[in-house]
């Protein structure tokens, strides 16, 4: 089964009997997600018996069945797990134990490249290259298929099909996925620079045109940075930086500094995409991943206020709201479905600043979560956050991510806090090594072959936000504020008042 109903106790896979109910399709697949997704989870617990366990399940039982998938979620969560998961074992460091399986010979990685095949038709039969939204694990796209994908959804591919393209050394995974993010990038406004957040795959035109950095858009922008810290591409660096100078100009409200100045708290808004008028008053819980973005940027003071917004949210309701309407100060769309886009960017923030305001957060978070969330056998989503009233559902990110997040904010000792520049999250929190293998494309006969005597991990490069310049480090922060209010208490008061969070909490 795919996932846990946490109330109940059993176990969910895909709705056969209703193929059109995409929030359960989508995801899943009938292929041990959420054990595939939460791999790596138990590795970086230390919880050495519970993974060897693990992947050899997935080893003996892991088919690809009949079922109908986005190939998004497929990609980001099972085909990131398992090529997570694999790249833990092969490490002949053992950073996380010993947890090589005995004869191990790489059937996770050939798991990976089963999957990505079944997932490749999606790229077939699209003028443009952006690939189809769906795929059915055995037969291709079905012939009811839409034309239209949401742009994180075609664009949020390069990670995973790269480093499978490089372990194998068989360019067509990385190739289509790169191609759909240059395909939709060719598509975006030449007046603003933006992009909208669904496209036709045929013809490139924009279905939805509301551009922001929530749902349909968010791991867009995160995977053109990611992708240049993996790849080491400078196309990659410039599309976001392009991106970013776009997204600051046309999207961002409020006074010109986070801590300084008189005016309203800085707010990344939904605009139309050809215009850069406000396109509505919400914000929904998948932006709250964008301070974690800016903080690889090294846009620190940047990050510190789109953390700020998020938080006052959370105080507000002991939970994130799928959507927040900061016009009204009420949620458009109530439930939370324990999301892990804030503990996230609290999680990235601690380690930028190593201010212990962020412990507190991770520790709000963390007890709200097991006040209002935790159910008979696991956590439940919170169908309202007025209420707290709960469905029976644990989506696979809660292990996935949110666990993984919130135990690495407390863990200081643990092996990934103390080299950090040597790993990177994907969108699902899956955990990749930054390696001089990933810098090389094995099927260019041009390219120099890597030094097995030299050090396999490279040192991240950071770029300033304002400047565009490589250095070594992110802006720092002052010594005299690492023990303060990341946010300067006037400024956090007016941030209450805008959400309405009750002063007297």
């Amino acid at each position: 089964m795919d996932e846990l109903d946490p109330i109940h106790c059993t176990g969910r896979g895909p709705d056969y009997d209703n193929p059109s109910n995409i929030n359960i399709n989508d995801v899943l697949g009938e292929y041990s997600l959420t054990l595939i997704d939460t791999l790596d989870t138990l590795a970086v617990l230390g919880n050495e018996t519970e993974f060897i366990k693990g992947v050899q399940l997935v080893i003996d039982n892991l088919t690809f069945h009949n079922t109908t998938v986005q190939v998004f979620e497929a990609t980001i969560r099972v085909l990131g797990g398992l090529l997570s998961a694999h790249l833990l074992i092969v490490d002949p460091s053992k950073p996380f134990g010993d947890i090589t399986l005995p004869d191990y010979d790489g059937e996770l990685l050939s798991l990976a490249n089963d999957l990505a095949s079944r997932l490749l038709p999606a790229f077939e039969n699209t003028a443009t290259g952006i690939p189809f939204p769906r795929v059915n694990l055995q037969n291709g796209v079905p012939a009811d298929c839409i034309n239209e994908t949401c742009t994180a959804g075609a664009g949020t591919l390069v990670l995973e099909f790269g480093i499978l393209s490089r372990l194998l050394g068989d360019p067509i995974y990385e190739s289509v996925a790169r191609k759909a993010v240059q395909r939709i990038w060719d598509f975006r406004s030449n007046v603003t620079g933006l992009i909208g957040n669904v496209i036709n795959i045929q013809s490139g035109d924009w279905v939805g045109k509301m551009s922001g950095l929530g749902a349909g858009l968010d791991s867009f922008f995160e995977y053109m940075l990611k992708s240049f810290i993996l790849f080491g591409e400078p196309d990659d660096l410039k599309l976001f930086n392009d991106s970013y100078e776009s997204i600051k100009f046309h999207m961002r409200r409020g006074r010109l500094k986070c801590n300084k100045g008189i005016g309203n708290m800085p707010i990344y808004v939904n605009v139309h995409m050809s215009s850069g008028e406000i396109a509505n008053y919400w914000i929904d819980a998948l932006q709250a991943a964008w301070p974690g973005v800016q903080v690889l940027h090294g846009d620190i003071e940047e990050a510190i206020c789109s953390h700020a917004v998020f938080y006052s949210i959370w105080r507000k309701y002991g939970a994130l709201p799928e959507r927040f309407n900061w016009y009204l100060k009420a949620p458009d769309v109530l439930f939370y479905p324990l999301r892990p886009e804030l503990v996230e960017s609290t999680y990235f923030l601690y380690q930028a600043t190593k201010n212990p305001f962020y412990l507190h957060v991770g520790r709000d978070i963390y007890n709200s979560i097991n006040l209002h969330a935790k159910a008979e056998c696991g956590y439940g989503t919170i169908h309202d956050v007025n209420t707290k009233e709960l469905e029976d559902r644990m989506e696979s990110f809660f292990l996935s991510e949110t666990c993984k997040y919130l135990y690495l904010l407390f863990d200081k000792d643990n092996h990934i806090n103390k080299h950090a520049a040597k790993y990177l999250f994907n969108t699902e929190g899956h955990l990749f090594p930054i390696s001089r293998d990933f810098r090389q494309k094995v099927w260019e006969a041009d390219m120099p072959t890597a030094d097995p005597k030299k050090d396999n991990i490279l040192a991240p490069t950071v770029v300033d936000a304002r400047t565009n310049v490589s250095i070594t480090n992110c802006d720092s922060i002052p010594i005299i504020r690492r023990y303060s209010l990341p946010l300067d208490s006037q400024y956090l008061e007016q941030l209450d008042q805008a959400i309405g969070v009750d002063l007297n909490l």
